[in-house]
Formats: structure tokens, C-alpha cells, sequence
């Protein structure tokens, strides 16, 4: 049986989901449902971390839903929308070599679904409940 993993970089998602700032709402909508994923990273003109935006944001993004429109209406507001409009920019990150233990304390006191996981100023992976899900699920 492998070890239990204590560092971030042992449970982290490498591959991460990226946005721009200026990308509208429609495609991080669109990337999340494909992609069956519920936090993505928005990054700035340089490469570095500029914020996230989770399923949440778009809800907030798209109120219209609240409202009655019909479809057609709430793909255009989707559309008028920019990431930048709605994203989280007050973010926690974590570095790859944390321990698990202190990520899972963070994100557990702060109520947030996900970490950054950031190595000198870049993106390098994603922590997220999933992630401690699915290592559960098959460690059981």
C-alpha cells in the first residue's frame, strides 16, 4: 500500500484549468462544464495568479437565471460578462511542499473549495476538496 501523502505536491492537480482576466463568463461556463470542474484559475497578462473563479461566481455572474430569462437571455448576459467582473481576487495559496494538514486547515477554517498552489510567483497545480475526496475513495 503507498504512504499517506503529508505535502501539498503529493495531492495537488497539476494540470490546472487556466482563464484570462478579460475571457468572458460564457467560456469559463462552458470550460467548467465540460471539464466537470468547479474552480478556475484566472491569470494576468504576465502568467501570475490574478484570481479564481468557482461555480459560485458564476452564479452570482449570471442572476439572470433568478430573474426568469430564458436561455437565449442568459447566454448573451454570459456573453456581455468578464471574468474579471466576477472573480475572487483576495486569495489564499498554499506551495507544493506545505504539509497536506495545514492546506486542509486552511481550507477548512476559510469555508473556500480550493488552493493555488504556487512556487517562485507562478501556478504550478491546484488543491482542492476533490482532490482529498478522490484520495480517500481510493485509499478505501
Amino acid at each position: 500500500m503507498a504512504s499517506k501523502p503529508t505535502r501539498v505536491q503529493e495531492l495537488m492537480t497539476r494540470e490546472v484549468a487556466t482563464l484570462q482576466r478579460g475571457d468572458k463568463l460564457s467560456l469559463a461556463d462552458n470550460v467548467m462544464q465540460l471539464g466537470r470542474i468547479r474552480h478556475m484559475v484566472v491569470l494576468d497578462e504576465q502568467g501570475g495568479l490574478a484570481g479564481i473563479v468557482s461555480q459560485r461566481d458564476l452564479f452570482r455572474g449570471a442572476l439572470v437565471k433568478a430573474f426568469g430569462y430564458g436561455t437565449v437571455a442568459q447566454k448573451k448576459v454570459m456573453e456581455a460578462i468578464l471574468v474579471k467582473e466576477v472573480m475572487t481576487t483576495e486569495l489564499l495559496t498554499t506551495t507544493p511542499d506545505a504539509l497536506l494538514s495545514e492546506a486542509a486547515l486552511s481550507m477548512s477554517e476559510q469555508k473556500i473549495g480550493c488552493l493555488p498552489v504556487v512556487e517562485d510567483g507562478k501556478l504550478v497545480g491546484i488543491l482542492t476538496e476533490g482532490d482529498f475526496v478522490a484520495f480517500f475513495a481510493r485509499a478505501s
